[in-house]
This record gives C-alpha cells, structure tokens and sequence, in this order.
C-alpha cells in the first residue's frame, strides 16, 4: 500500500543519508582541486608517507571539526550536509543534510521533506523527518536507528554501517592512502586560502573496508559481494593537507551500477565544541520497531538497505 511503500523508503532514505554524513567525515570527492581552490609555489622534500603519517596523527588527536560536503550517488541522490562532529571518544555530532537532486530526493519531496537533521551519538544514529512522515507514524518527527540494530541488517553492510558509525573520523581518508601502496604527491595548492599540500591515491574498495574497520571474515566477504552486485571496485581519494598536518580538504570518486558516486568534503575550526543530545522519547520512533509494523524484521531478507521499497 502506498503509505507503507513511502515509510520504508523514507527508512531506506534516511539510512544513505546516515551513511553519507559518516563518509562527509571522513572523506569527499573526485579528484579536481576545485574553483576554490589554486595552485601555489613552493615544494617540500618530506616524503608522501612521512608526510600522510603526521596527518593522520594530528587529525586524529583533534578530536573534533566543521564539516561541509556534498555528496552524488549516481541517479539515486545527491545532498549537501552542514555542520559539526567529534570522533574523540566514538562518532558524535549534528549535522544538517539537504536533498539536492536524484530519484531519492524526489521521493522525499514529495513527502514534503527537502532536508534532513542528522543527530550522531555514541550508541545511536537519529533523523529528523517531515511531517508527512510524522503523520504516519503517531505524531512522532525523529527515527532512532540504535547500531547493533543496524548490525543486523543486510549482514555485512549493516556490520560494516554501524562500525563505520561508531569508529569513523578524517582520518580514515589518510589511513586509506596509507594502506592503498598507491599515494602520491600531487603538489602545493592554495584551499580557501589556506596554503595546502596535495596527495592522490586510488583504493580497493574491499581492501578499504577490511583495513579500516573491525569487520570478521565472513562479514567482510559477505560486503565485497554486495559490492560487486553494486558495481562498486575502486575509489580515487585525493585530500589537502594544511601547514598543520590537518586535513582541509578530502575528494573520493568511485563507480557504481547507478552512476558515479562522488563526495567533497572541507574541514575547519579543529577542536570546536561538539554537543548531541538524544531528542525527546515522546517524539522519536524506534527503527527496529516500524520495521516490526510493517511484517519486517532487521536481518531478515527483506531489509537489505534499511528497508525495502516495495508495498
């Protein structure tokens, strides 16, 4: 029936978005620097390896940045998020996600939602939806997806989803040129003003998940399938490196059976203070328990993505 249909792929909807905003933290898009961004003079002798090892230390003991991305998944959706996020003792943060174009964004639309809240905490991912969709479900605006619940969906995706969520930060980019074999210097460049050096590198995307997560064999084999299925090998990753050993900028091009899936994202003000408080329980609905509403269960066939999109 209709209303179920649009409540599972508004479900399915906010769970890519969850994701995206994961990725916004942690890496970005193609490989161009960009129209804000210019070529500078100058040239270090530090090796790319030295150099992407100091990165990655610094990032990570910053323990918190403003975040601005976009973000294309082929035809499917492409969004733009906004806002802070902390990674010093698991994933946390808001983050404000607008639908900018896809098939996806239209279905949102025509639920009267254009945008998103995204609340990060340690134990829990939360949207915020429309009001079409609050109607649906009792009055209630927010979803709760709970991660050992998404731990249950769809096997290894959904492992990989929630460890994403709760061990991601920048500087996975750097630790995934680190483990490709295959980075180097592009250059010197100047990003919103700031004097930056340039690294590229291109990554195995089955290589990526089994180096940068905490995912046992048999999850990690069954996320290269549905990988595969999804015509997902490689990811290019480029990233901007300021005076610092901060990142500044991240790049990530990659290809998928619906199109290229492409992501920037720029980081700034290091260390600002990130709060996320859980919303009210009067106002938020459980994921596992609309799923149970709808006849589905988490880890059963029939959620793969978060939810199906048939009535």
């Amino acid at each position: 029936m209709k209303s179920t249909r649009v409540r599972r792929v508004t479900l399915s909807i906010a769970l890519v978005s969850a994701l995206a905003g994961v990725a916004a933290c942690s890496s970005g898009s193609s490989g161009g620097s960009g129209k804000d961004d210019k070529a500078a003079q100058g040239t270090t002798h530090v090796s790319p390896i030295a150099a992407l090892q100091s990165a990655e230390k610094s990032t990570d003991g910053a323990d918190s940045a403003r975040i601005e991305s976009t973000t294309s998944l082929g035809t499917l959706m492409s969004m733009k998020s906004d806002g802070s996020m902390g990674w010093g003792n698991g994933l946390t943060g808001d983050m404000t996600i607008t639908y900018t174009g896809g098939t996806m964004a239209e279905t949102m639309r025509k639920t009267g939602s254009t945008s998103m809240q995204a609340r990060y905490l340690s134990d829990a991912y939360y949207a915020r939806m429309g009001e079409a969709f609050a109607k649906q479900v009792g009055g209630k605006h927010w979803i709760k997806y709970a991660y050992d619940d998404l731990a249950k969906l769809a096997g290894g995706s959904g492992a990989f989803l929630k460890d994403q969520m709760q061990n991601n930060s920048p500087n996975q980019s750097v630790k995934l040129l680190l483990a490709s074999g295959d980075v180097k210097k592009v250059g010197d460049e100047t990003v919103r003003g700031e004097k930056t050096t340039h690294y590229a590198g291109t990554v195995d995307v089955s290589d990526l998940a089994a180096k940068s997560s905490h995912l046992t064999a048999s999850q990690l084999a069954d996320l290269k399938k549905q990988f595969t299925q999804a015509g997902i090998t490689t990811e290019d990753v480029d990233i901007w490196v300021d005076g610092k050993d901060l990142l500044v900028k991240a790049v990530s091009k990659g290809e998928m059976s619906s199109g290229t899936m492409s992501s920037t994202t720029y980081y700034s003000d290091y260390g600002v203070k990130v709060s996320a408080v859980a919303p009210p329980a009067s106002d938020t609905a459980d994921f596992k328990d609309l799923l149970k509403t709808q006849g589905l269960t988490p880890g059963s066939g029939d959620t793969s993505s978060g939810s199906g999109t048939t009535s």
